[in-house]
């Protein structure tokens, strides 16, 4: 082949060869001496691509792209594809992953209840790995960096006293890898996040009744351990009832500064978001639009009762009393539902309203968002809450227990909600915060909980949905290709990654996956010997992915063109005849 011809796979030569349909081309030499003739031919790149990605034809260029062999170029030589390292370090199942915002160092967590510290350079070395077991962990599970990369989050599986397990996190200093401070953290699952640079965000769980409990969210200072006792080190942020056995879970803070300078927008498919199939909730609208919005409809077994809006909790309450005691409520309720209505009943009466409007108008807005997974009508996390953070709640300077409230105000209400209709299994922020990837496993269709202990069964192919935090509603159509296996009352969190220009996810098909966030196509499977949990992209170089799985192996993944870039900068040792005849000359 021509010295001057590009580098292309076997496949898209044959396709080369399928659209070109020419009698004489009888070999691969033959087209490249007429290289420079398709090479400039946009027309036969723009084909070639739409029939061998299978795009729709409807979708546009990448906005970054130059060319149409521009973009092919990109997607088959800057995927992170090349498995180059893979690390045995841990002895048990990998569960997290995640990178600095530098990109220098990365952070793994893993059954054998140890969180590694990992150096980023031309090869992967381990620089420091510390074991909580001497601190009651029975696992690590998630861990983060702080803005500034100075400290380390770390969340773990506790095991307290009568073996309860709840949840714990760890702050660890990158400066000398010392523990610095523990916070509580219940349920586990909540994981943990930080809102700055010293604040971090932990949960806690009251149960009320049977299916009835109350989360409340608190905003710790990393630094509880050496800060001045005449200072506050932590506040309550929010406090929110749960209702049918539903708990929040997996909190992320997003920043809505960022959102009017993305790094790629998604919005050539915006009518699709009018069709969505997942409806979005604004609680805090008045507008006549929302209010004709067709509302869920209610439980089969409970019959709906006069509507308490507008009278105090107390008479509301006093009213299904008496309708229960007099016999008007038909078809007779059984314990769970008179928890949950009467819990209904209260929290309507007892909480804050929501903020008059989410959306932001100021774009130097300080103003943050708290987004968690959550539910109202089972266990399974099924719907995703976003709560708005105002800059003053952002310090724990103040009361202990927050503003002051009045007595009609003893819980928040959310400001959205997005209902998604499945097990959600894995949530993941774009780069510049501007969308929301959430992974679930669907419901069946027009499926009805009668009983939140018993949620619907899930499919086994997992969708991976993309919201944009902007205007509050879904965009493209859901992302498929990976697969879960386990039924709801074993199900886990799959982690996933997204960079600028692709997002990629875990599976317990044995695989990660990559797909291009523009296209909306899948463009590689990572192979691995079991389940994986987590992804991550090298935040300063979207061309290195790490999968980890629960094979305990963590792989490292770079592009074609990385690969080769690295190859031509390793040093060549010298052949073994030249330095015999070099030596002979001396």
């Amino acid at each position: 082949m021509d010295a001057s011809c590009p580098r292309l796979p076997d496949t898209v030569l044959f396709e080369i060869f399928l659209y070109l349909d020419h009698a004489d081309v009888l070999s691969v030499g033959l087209v490249c001496q007429q290289w420079r003739a398709v090479a400039r031919d946009e027309f036969l790149w723009k084909e070639l691509f739409y029939r061998y990605y299978r795009v729709s034809r409807d979708v546009p260029r990448h906005p970054g792209a130059v060319s149409w062999y521009d973009e092919f170029q990109r997607l088959y030589d800057t995927i992170p594809c090349v498995e180059v390292q893979a690390l045995k370090e841990h002895n048990d199942q990998v569960l997290h992953l995640s990178f600095s915002h530098s990109g220098c160092l990365f952070a793994s967590c893993s059954k054998d209840c140890t969180v590694k510290i990992w150096s980023n350079e031309l090869d992967i070395s381990l620089q420091h790995s510390s074991n909580m077991r001497p601190y009651n962990w029975s696992y690590t599970q998630f861990s983060q960096f702080n803005s500034d990369d100075s400290l380390l989050l770390v969340s773990g599986v506790f095991v307290g006293p009568h073996n309860s397990s709840s949840g714990e996190i760890a702050v660890i200093s990158m400066e000398n890898f010392t523990l610095l401070s523990r916070v509580r953290n219940k349920p586990y699952d909540v994981f943990g996040c930080w809102l700055n640079e010293t604040n971090l965000i932990s949960g806690n769980l009251h149960r009320i009744g049977r299916i009835t409990s109350c989360s409340v969210l608190w905003l710790n200072n990393a630094f509880q351990g050496i800060e001045s006792e005449n200072v506050n080190v932590v506040k309550r942020l929010f406090k929110i009832q749960n209702l049918n056995a539903s708990t929040i879970r997996t909190v992320m803070v997003a920043d809505c500064s960022r959102y009017d300078s993305p790094d790629l927008l998604l919005d050539y498919e915006e009518q699709l978001a009018a069709s969505s199939t997942c409806p979005v909730f604004d609680l805090g609208s008045d507008s006549e639009e929302e209010e004709a919005k067709p509302k869920p409809p209610l439980e089969p077994a409970v019959q709906e009762l006069p509507d308490a809006r507008g009278m105090p909790a107390e008479h509301g309450l006093q009213q299904l009393f008496d309708d229960i005691m007099e016999g008007r409520v038909r078809p007779a309720m059984t314990e769970t539902e008179l928890e949950t209505k009467v819990a209904e009943l209260f929290v309507h009466s007892r909480t804050k309203p929501p903020e008059p409007s989410l959306l932001p108008t100021d774009s130097n807005s300080k103003t943050k968002y708290l987004i968690f997974t959550t539910g109202c009508l089972t266990y399974s996390p099924h719907q995703i809450g976003i709560k708005r953070i105002l800059p003053h709640q952002m310090t724990t300077a103040g009361p202990v227990l927050g503003e002051e409230r009045r007595s009609d105000e003893f819980f928040d209400s959310l400001d959205h909600v997005i209902d998604i209709h499945g097990h959600i299994i894995g949530m993941g922020l774009s780069p510049d915060h501007r969308y929301l990837y959430v992974n679930s496993r669907a419901w069946p269709r027009d499926c009805i909980i009668s009983d939140p202990m018993q949620p619907p069964p899930i499919a086994e192919e997992i969708d991976l949905h993309v919201f944009d935090l902007k205007t509050m509603k879904e965009v493209k159509r859901a992302l498929r290709a990976h697969r879960a296996y386990t039924p709801n009352e074993e199900c886990f969190f799959i982690f996933l990654d997204v960079s600028k220009d692709f997002v990629a996810s875990g599976a317990e098909d044995r695989h990660g996956y990559i797909w291009d966030r523009h296209y909306n196509i899948c463009l590689a499977k990572l192979q691995h010997d079991n389940v994986v949990n987590s992804v991550a992209f090298s935040p300063v170089e979207q061309e290195l992915l790490l999968t980890a799985s629960d094979d305990t192996t963590i792989k490292v993944w770079r592009s074609p063109r990385a690969v080769r870039i690295r190859q031509a900068r390793r040093p060549r040792p010298r052949k073994l005849l030249f330095s015999w005849l070099m030596n002979q000359k001396s």
